[in-house]
């Protein structure tokens, strides 16, 4: 997919989810998203492409009023599925946690061909929905103290050394990444974190849900297919969002004044 460099007011310009791509995500992969088969796609591919992965947040929060229990059960699941991968001994553990860390096949919707212009049986008020960014955007606004410390680097255009799954494979088959434990304990936190958000929503634990723990969703979403298209949206919105360090150069997002 593009990434844009530079962000316009206007979010088509970003992500305008066609009748088609609104339609699957709407009705098929909330159906399906415990069908084994599905599940296995959805593993070997980190779940979607960018454009998709993001694009199924945005409809789940306009949908379902920001209730994403459909998304942090598939995340629970990748998230939790990965993390034996980063256990490793001997030689080359970079080299190898790379070879781990790649997809193993396409996005679901890009291989149905699904994308930009694909035609969908929706009605007009139901696609106008789909793309509405505002309980998407609040959402994301509110976690964003527990977030933005974890934003990639890389796709952020910072010197944060944290990295989504994709940067830090490229940094490592160009020699910059150097430190797994690193790697590794940032990821243990977002797991840590997304499970407690995965169990708030069953009965016996309702009410322990926390923005904290509402957070590593988005993270972890972008640890599996980056930040960019995500910081676009943010930057789209009326609140005009900017990317800034602060003193301790923690990454973080603030609203522009």
């Amino acid at each position: 997919m593009t990434v844009y460099a530079e962000f316009s007011n206007k979010t088509g310009d970003i992500l305008q989810l066609s009748p088609g791509e609104i339609h699957f995500l709407w009705w098929f992969i909330q159906g399906s998203i415990m069908n084994p088969s599905t599940r296995t796609r959805l593993r070997r591919a980190w779940g979607m492409c960018q454009r998709h992965a993001w694009g199924w947040m945005v409809v789940e929060a306009a949908f379902r009023n920001a209730y994403m229990h459909g998304p942090a059960v598939l995340y629970e699941d990748l998230m939790v599925t990965a993390a034996p991968l980063f256990e490793l001994r001997g030689p080359a553990q970079l080299v190898r946690l790379a070879r781990r860390l790649k997809e193993k096949g396409p996005c679901l919707m890009c291989e149905e061909g699904y994308n930009a212009g694909s035609k969908g049986f929706v009605k007009p008020h139901i696609v106008q929905q789909g793309r509405d960014l505002t309980q998407f955007q609040r959402l994301a606004e509110r976690t964003a103290p527990f977030w933005g410390p974890s934003v990639c680097g890389r796709c952020a255009n910072t010197d944060s050394p944290l990295r989504c799954r994709i940067h830090l494979i490229e940094d490592i088959s160009t020699g910059q990444a150097k430190d797994i434990q690193f790697h590794r304990d940032a990821f243990s936190k977002i797991v840590e974190r997304l499970r407690r958000y995965a169990r708030s929503f069953q009965f016996e634990f309702q009410g322990t849900r926390t923005d904290e723990d509402e957070a590593s969703l988005i993270e972890a979403v972008a640890w599996c297919s980056g930040w960019e298209t995500f910081l676009a949206l943010l930057r789209s919105s009326d609140g005009a969002w900017d990317v800034g360090k602060d003193n301790s150069r923690t990454l973080y997002l603030r609203q522009a004044r």
